[in-house]
């Protein structure tokens, strides 16, 4: 079967008796169907946030074999709750790139899944969509300025930062001239788009507390220079009002159910190598304020995802985790131990200890943070009983609590371990976090700082062109913003052939962007894009639905 018959396979409970489970009454959900529904803000306790249990979900470096942080992450919610414990999966929406291009969809898989599955992968309630109509109403505003004779604040256009975005993945799209068409048309220019979720408008509605304050960081969005060189933000356009109003809706979490039967909350969805990576804070802070147990998760690997929800989110919530779980598979880590990708589900212990130093590389970082960290072996049908035996072995002698994750084939009955050593572990947690920096630090030191206990770098080496961004960008006044580095997933290094855990590597920015409505800097590593293409191959090729309406495809 696969995870979407698997899915269309379980009879879902309607979304009432889902909320129920949450002592949510029926007068406090915004019905999307039979199977969705709507939270409002006001269930937030924060009394309830700082005392309930937060457990983060991310990854050792990712690999085309795929690691299953999100199956992991709904397998241990529903291992919670199969051994008495009242707790919430929290977790991102999918973005229709990737569902279309090469990675599919981000329910989770197997036996592991939230649903319903194919209205999760695809529209949803919107949310994307209120998104990008925000982003793109400034796009108008801004161009609608440029040439007004009756309002016009004199911006440069050759200075405007700001681009339009889309849910989906068009390579054409990363580059193009805008404002044709003489008069009519506007002052043409070089622009582009981004994909809805490397957005700096699904940045802000992660990071925002609530309504006022999603209308404050709209209004703080940096979009440009005047002829006279003095910045420009949304707020002159008296943009932010509207913007808010049209995620009137998207700034309310998502509550949905896991194959199981068990409450799941869905909300936001930024890339983790350009934007923050994680679900949005009043999602987190929902879940935390409905059930004694939150299980969330942070994109790509520990170096981009976790770091960020460390250093960005949870400073910016004020929010501590009790646990993190480290996810690892012995597929990946055979791959970063020189074993070919077609070769994986062959036996061999040498490789998958070849590849131990990227795992605990991993560990070193995330205990740099002051929280209990456990090992979560992701098992897939290949994986030998000497391999799984060698990596827990390995886990043990590091001192790290393990234990194997067969959520995939067994639900949650098949993370009840799992879930036995987080809730010792959680328990075992009486202190918040350690960041990785101080604000008060240098935009470089902090860098330094994330690449050098982060992902094991010995320099941070800028181009002229991001020396002279960053000082522009310090002279506005925001070298106190935390920084959110954008390198490639698939390296702690910024060369994404070097696998392992490379060593006597640099760290190369070639410019900076910045995200002041989010409120954080952008150093950019290597060749990362916010608008990503299609493979060769196009995941969209394979989907499609019947005379009855049923899907196939989606994976």
């Amino acid at each position: 079967m696969t995870d979407l018959d698997i899915a269309q396979s379980v009879k879902e409970e309607h979304i009432r008796d889902i909320a129920t489970k949450l002592d949510i009454s029926e007068e406090n959900l915004e019905f999307y169907g039979t199977n969705k529904a709507k939270l409002p803000l006001s269930l937030i306790d924060e009394q309830k946030v700082d005392d309930n249990n937060l457990i983060l979900v991310t990854a050792i470096t990712p690999t085309p074999a795929g690691e299953g942080k999100t199956t992991v992450s709904i397998g241990l919610g529903d291992a919670l709750c199969e051994i008495g414990k009242k707790a919430v999966t929290v977790i991102r929406e999918p973005s229709l790139g990737p569902v279309f291009g090469i990675k599919g969809g981000a329910a989770g898989g197997g036996w592991s899944q939230v649903i319903p599955m194919a209205d999760i992968n695809l529209h949803f309630t919107g949310d994307f969509h209120a998104i990008e109509k925000a982003n793109n109403l400034l796009s108008a505003l801004i161009e609608n300025n440029i040439q007004s004779k009756t309002r016009n604040l004199g911006i440069d256009p050759r200075t405007v930062l700001w681009k339009r975005c889309m849910d989906m993945n068009d390579r054409g799209l990363r580059n193009i001239v805008a404002a044709l068409g003489g008069k009519p048309g506007g002052i043409p220019r070089e622009t582009g788009f981004n994909i809805t979720a490397a957005s700096e408008i699904m940045a802000i509605l992660c990071l925002s507390k609530d309504f006022e304050d999603l209308k404050k960081k709209c209004g703080s969005i940096y979009v440009g220079d005047t002829w006279e060189g003095k910045p420009v933000y949304a707020r002159d356009l008296n943009a932010e009002g509207a913007m808010a109003v049209l995620m009137k809706d998207a700034i309310k979490p998502n509550l949905v159910q896991t194959l199981e039967g068990n409450p799941a909350i869905i909300h936001g969805g930024p890339f983790a190598n350009i934007a923050q990576g994680t679900n949005s804070i009043i999602a987190t802070k929902m879940g935390l304020s409905l059930g004694d147990y939150v299980v969330t998760e942070a994109g790509f690997g520990a170096d981009l995802g976790a770091e960020k929800f460390m250093n960005i989110k949870c400073r910016e919530a004020e929010l501590s985790p009790r646990t993190i779980v480290l996810v690892a598979t012995i597929r990946a880590l055979k791959y970063h131990g020189g074993k070919p990708l077609q070769e994986l589900t062959n036996e061999d212990t040498a490789a998958l200890k070849a590849g131990f130093p990227n795992l605990e590389r991993h560990i070193s970082s995330l205990k740099s943070f002051g929280v209990p960290v456990v090992v979560a072996v992701n098992c897939f049908s290949s994986d030998t009983e000497a391999e799984k035996q060698a990596l827990m072995d390995h886990c043990k002698s590091l001192g790290i609590p393990v234990a194997l994750s067969n959520g995939w084939a067994d639900g949650g009955k098949g993370c009840t371990d799992l879930a036995e050593i987080v809730v010792e572990a959680s328990a075992s947690c009486n202190n918040k976090f350690t960041p990785t920096y101080s604000l008060d630090d240098s935009p470089r030191t902090k860098m330094e700082k994330i690449c050098s206990t982060i992902y094991g770098a010995e320099n941070v080496i800028l181009t002229n062109k991001a020396k002279r961004q960053l000082k522009r960008f310090e002279d506005l006044g925001y070298g106190r913003l935390p920084v959110c580095m954008a390198k490639t997933q698939k390296s702690l290094s910024d060369d994404e052939k070097q696998l392992g855990r490379p060593a006597h590597f640099d760290i190369h920015i070639r410019e900076f962007e910045i995200a002041t409505g989010a409120g954080f800097l952008i150093p950019i590593a290597g060749n990362i894009l916010r608008m990503p293409g299609l493979p060769g191959t196009p995941a969209a090729e394979k989907i499609t639905i019947d005379a009855e309406g049923n899907i196939s495809g989606l994976f």
